[in-house]
């Protein structure tokens, strides 16, 4: 079994706090959204129910949470990290077929 090192080892637990961040971050906002879309539907209520412009800040809102999750949870399978290393192991494995 290999044994990372220490530098490795820091590497790892800084990556994995800082995706840990942007997931919680997600929750965060996702968590704001919740809230706000029955307060503004509720305002909407109260004031004049016959134009419905709670929508506009429901999509826009919406809109950028589904940007928001994208970036956080398939994006960095895509393009992220794991692709850049993926890439870089088959780029090395070539290198070393073309020495051998």
């Amino acid at each position: 079994m290999e044994r990372l090192s220490d530098f490795e080892t820091d590497q790892k637990y800084l990556r994995a706090r800082k995706r840990i961040a942007e997931i919680k971050g997600f929750y965060q906002h996702l968590f704001a959204y919740c809230l706000f879309t029955p307060f503004t539907i509720f305002i909407n209520y109260k004031t004049y129910w016959d134009y419905k412009w709670f929508w506009f800040s429901v999509i826009g809102w919406g809109i950028g949470l589904a940007i928001h999750a994208f970036i956080v949870f398939l994006h960095r399978g895509v393009v992220g990290n794991k692709w850049e290393e993926r890439k870089i192991e088959e780029l090395m494995r070539k290198e070393k077929n073309n020495w051998d």
